[in-house]
């Protein structure tokens, strides 16, 4: 399925995150921006991405699960900025020559040797 950008989409699949990086890489190449991904600039621009993203829930409050009271146009929005973070992030990790996706898992296990579970629940996470 092509979408209006000239993009091909496929319905609801999984994505990795080497697809990502793939085409990510691609998009760069072909319109000469690849000069201007030192891991600085990609971090910075990261940045400003999660401040966008952190505006759309500055003045909400608490925020529901699947967010029941949100439109569709919200919901696409968040969808969006979502999205430019997760593919900075993506390139970020690539120019830098690191695995993401092993990093994450790596980063999980540690987490589960840092954070044992506890059988008996803390009263402060209820």
């Amino acid at each position: 399925m092509e979408s209006s950008n000239g993009c091909s989409r496929k319905a609801a699949k999984d994505v990795s995150l080497r697809e990502l990086r793939e085409k990510l890489a691609e998009f760069a190449r072909v319109r000469g921006w690849e000069q201007y991904h030192s891991p600085r600039n990609l971090l910075l621009a990261l940045v400003g991405e999660v401040g966008e993203l952190s505006e759309i829930f500055q003045w909400k409050g608490e925020v529901e699960r699947g967010l029941p009271n949100w439109s569709p146009g919200d919901k696409e929005h968040l969808g969006e900025e979502l999205s430019d973070v997760l593919l900075y992030l993506v390139q970020l990790a690539d120019v830098c020559g690191l695995d993401l996706g092993q990093a994450a898992l790596t980063k999980i296990v540690k987490n589960a040797q840092k954070y044992p579970v506890n059988p008996k629940p803390s009263p402060n996470y209820n």
